[in-house]
Order: structure tokens, then C-alpha cells, then sequence
């Protein structure tokens, strides 16, 4: 059973054998998070995240950005037009350098409490992007091809 909070808030953590810099790279550049983030085409520009998959584009406020470390940003969905009329909630980057050439990632989900139908869809979808991620910059190669 899911429980309200679960739904509200998601955390997500991983060990990726990369540098701080190269996983702030991987999240906020196109060439990068196209090969691991459904296709989407995700930068950082003027304070805003824009994204693109196909023929969709939107951009998001980016709350806080802190390179290398940390990139707080509001999150829309806007890939899919139900989920997109639904209220923005907000996604944190942390990145944290760790001894070893390995860093760790943890991404928060939050304020999902007026979207619930962007808190089902992404739930399933974050450790399939954080394993592209960690198996991207580990290998050199995406994870679904």
C-alpha cells in the first residue's frame, strides 16, 4: 500500500564512479541527458531548465544552482498534457563528492501533494533515469538503447 507521504516526497540516491563536475555536467547539459532521460533534451540557461522531447518544449524556474553541488528547480510535466495541467512541484539535485572517485546523488522529489498524477508517473521513472545516469557516465554508453 502507497502511502501519502511516499506520494508527496521521493528520494532517490545512487553512487556514480564520476567526479561532482561530470554528474553536474550529465543533469545540465542536452548532448548528455538525451542518452539517459527518455530523450529529452534538458539545459540550463537565464535561470530556467528547458527541456524538449520531440515536438514538445517547456521550460521550468530554476530555484536554486549551486555548480557543482546542487540544482533546485520546479517541475513540470509537461511531456504529457494531463500531467502537465496539474500544479508544478519541485525536484533537488544534491550532489556530494565522496572519498574514491565516486560521487553520490540523491534527487528529491517534493510538493507533489496537488499533483498526484505526476507523483504515479514519475515514481517508477526516477531509478530508470538514475541508472542511465550512473551507467552513462561509468561506461560511456546509455543504458536502454
Amino acid at each position: 500500500m502507497t502511502t501519502m507521504a511516499a506520494q508527496t516526497t521521493q528520494v532517490y540516491s545512487v553512487f556514480i564512479r564520476a567526479s561532482a563536475e561530470q554528474v553536474w555536467d550529465a543533469i545540465t547539459k542536452p548532448e548528455f541527458t538525451q542518452k539517459y532521460f527518455f530523450g529529452a533534451r534538458i539545459e540550463l540557461r537565464d535561470g530556467r531548465r528547458f527541456s524538449a522531447l520531440g515536438d514538445t518544449a517547456w521550460d521550468e524556474e530554476v530555484l536554486e544552482a549551486e555548480p557543482p553541488r546542487r540544482l533546485v528547480h520546479r517541475w513540470i510535466s509537461a511531456y504529457d498534457p494531463e500531467l502537465a495541467a496539474e500544479a508544478p512541484s519541485r525536484v533537488t539535485w544534491e550532489i556530494e563528492p565522496q572519498e574514491g572517485g565516486v560521487t553520490k546523488l540523491t534527487v528529491v522529489h517534493d510538493r507533489l501533494e496537488a499533483a498526484p498524477k505526476t507523483a504515479a508517473s514519475v515514481a517508477g521513472g526516477w531509478m530508470l533515469v538514475l541508472s542511465g545516469l550512473k551507467t552513462l557516465l561509468e561506461t560511456g554508453e546509455p543504458l536502454v538503447g
